[in-house]
């Protein structure tokens, strides 16, 4: 289903934007249900791509009553910004704040869930050690704690050097074939004007390395509800990182559900595969509600 047929289907569509990292325009937007939401999920995406990128969560979850609510980051989408750029990684997580802020406001006591995919998942983990108490649960899908092939000390030293001298260069290709194994969504995925089909700059992958130590050092502060979804033959994220993020933090209340032979983006894999992820998903949100 198309953004414009679930419109049709009494889905309604919202968008606009708001004062970002560095005064940059930063683009949201939000699916609401007919009636009040009795649940909002909050969407941080993942790299290079954008909030528009998850219709299938919300056609699935908002005819259930859910609200979902995304945002595009600093250098994403339709937000301002040098593309797959960052000085800092707070450029990203402080207006994740501002947004959470706005969507507490427009949806006043309602429970809350962080679902955060790949960098996003990594975005995530690190906001809620600061942050976690506005926060009903988390989900997390393929989180970049490990990435495939994660480089050597020697290959982050230079990392760091290139990213101090010219920090918006690009020096990292993504690969759109490992993302699902249904061809529909890859050739989705490479046509999309809003997916960014450059290089990763080395300001972005310096912040997204030292975020990971953080998370992974500081993990066991993490102690709300947790479900983390993570494909078993992801070829972007290493899924022993999801596992290692599973079994660091302090939550009592946490899960982890690897599925075999699914690629990164385990929320468009062909149909029946992302069914039972959202299935398994609805199935942990209904219990914590």
């Amino acid at each position: 289903m198309t953004s414009i047929e679930a419109m049709k289907a009494g889905i309604s569509h919202q968008e606009g934007f708001f004062d970002g990292a560095r005064g940059a325009q930063t683009y949201y937007q939000c699916w609401l249900p007919e009636g009040d939401p009795k649940v909002v999920l909050f969407i941080v995406h993942g790299l290079a791509e954008h909030s528009g990128r998850y219709m299938h969560i919300v056609n699935h979850f908002v005819p259930l009553g859910y609200a979902v609510y995304g945002h595009d980051y600093f250098g994403h989408g339709k937000s301002e910004g040098k593309r797959v750029f960052v000085e800092q990684f707070e450029d990203i997580t402080k207006p994740l704040k501002t947004y959470f802020d706005m969507v507490r406001s427009l949806q006043p006591n309602k429970p809350i869930f962080l679902l955060g995919h790949s960098l996003g998942g990594l975005i995530s983990s690190r906001h809620l050690l600061d942050h976690q108490a506005d926060f009903a649960g988390a989900i997390l899908s393929g989180p970049c704690i490990k990435v495939v092939d994660h480089p050597s000390p020697l290959l982050l030293f230079i990392l760091n050097l290139v990213s101090a001298i010219v920090p918006k260069l690009g020096v990292k290709q993504l690969e759109s074939d490992v993302m699902s194994t249904d061809p529909k969504e890859v050739e989705g995925y490479m046509n999309d004007p809003l997916v960014h089909p450059g290089k990763v700059t080395a300001g972005m992958l310096v912040a997204m390395f030292a975020a990971i130590k953080y998370v992974t050092d500081h993990a066991s502060q993490i102690t709300l509800p947790l479900l983390i979804v993570q494909g078993g033959a992801d070829g972007t994220v290493d899924p022993a990182g999801a596992q290692l993020l599973h079994d660091t933090v302090g939550s009592t209340d946490k899960a982890i559900s690897i599925y075999e032979g699914y690629y990164h983006e385990v929320f468009n894999e062909p149909k029946a595969r992302r069914d039972q992820v959202f299935q398994d998903i609805q199935e942990w949100l209904e219990l914590h509600l």
